[in-house]
């Protein structure tokens, strides 16, 4: 796999470099450190997930039957199974990349440890390809492979796009934010059922998850830089859409609970 990885990569890393500097404003907070440890993409992803996957279950057995006690029980058994799920997803997934980086990093040093001239040359050939001069890339080459540690760190950069210090992610950071995250968005639509039921919980269990979707889609375009008024009406949508599917389909199905 790692020869198709390293050809992703370069196509990757060439169409950003279609991305040029230009003037104009800049909105917002920068966010440059945001998300290379995967966690933040897993805490995100895990609310998100949690809130329109249980509202979606929760509508569902609702439009099916008003029996309060199969709805905490199914709310419950999707926040519990989807958590766990999303945890051991995130963490087999983020295991298997940081070994994928951890391999290609350790292949890198064998070559620096092998072939360390001909490793120079190509650090300096890429430094060339970025526009600087020879003699110059030859001689900022050679002075950043004199040290062992450096001339890894920064081939890992230069040549596989590698963060050796926080690209790697944590398994264990993904899956518990993943668990946690996921919980806390299944819980919103679970809530007013504990405490109410029929239409009354019906009704604010829709608008917590309203609320919630938004909320979520604000806190998206804080990471992307994107609109929050786009971004959670987006949001909205998607869970308000899913929601509706569900419940509607309950509705047709007309299950009810004796007993």
């Amino acid at each position: 796999m790692l020869p198709e990885l390293l050809a992703t990569q370069r196509r990757i890393r060439a169409r950003a470099d279609r991305l040029v500097p230009h003037p104009g404003p800049v909105d917002g907070e920068q966010t440059t450190d945001t998300g290379k440890s995967g966690t933040l993409r897993a805490a995100i992803f895990g609310i998100n997930d949690g809130l329109v996957s249980n509202a979606a279950l929760i509508m569902g057995f609702a439009g099916a039957s008003q029996d309060r006690a199969v709805i905490v029980l199914a709310g419950i058994s999707g926040l519990l199974a989807g958590a766990f799920s999303m945890a051991a997803g995130e963490y087999v997934s983020m295991r298997v990349q940081r070994e994928v980086l951890e391999r290609m990093l350790h292949l890198e040093a064998h070559e620096l440890g092998t072939d360390p001239e001909g490793e120079t040359a190509e650090l300096a050939e890429l430094y060339e390809r970025k526009g600087v001069s020879p003699d110059l890339a030859a001689a900022l080459a050679a002075e950043l492979s004199n040290d062992p540690a450096t001339a890894l760190d920064t081939h890992a950069r230069e040549e596989l796009g590698i963060d050796p210090e926080q690209g790697l992610g944590s398994p264990w950071g993904a899956a518990a934010s993943s668990f946690v995250t996921f919980a806390m968005g299944a819980l919103v639509p679970l809530l007013p059922f504990l405490f109410a039921s029929g239409t009354a919980a019906l009704i604010a269990s829709a608008l917590a998850t309203a609320i919630a979707l938004l909320g979520v889609g604000a806190l998206t375009a804080r990471v992307t830089g994107r609109s929050p008024v786009r971004a959670a009406a987006r949001q909205f949508a998607i869970g308000a859409g899913a929601a509706t599917v569900t419940y509607l389909i309950g509705l047709a199905l007309g299950v009810s609970v004796v007993g």
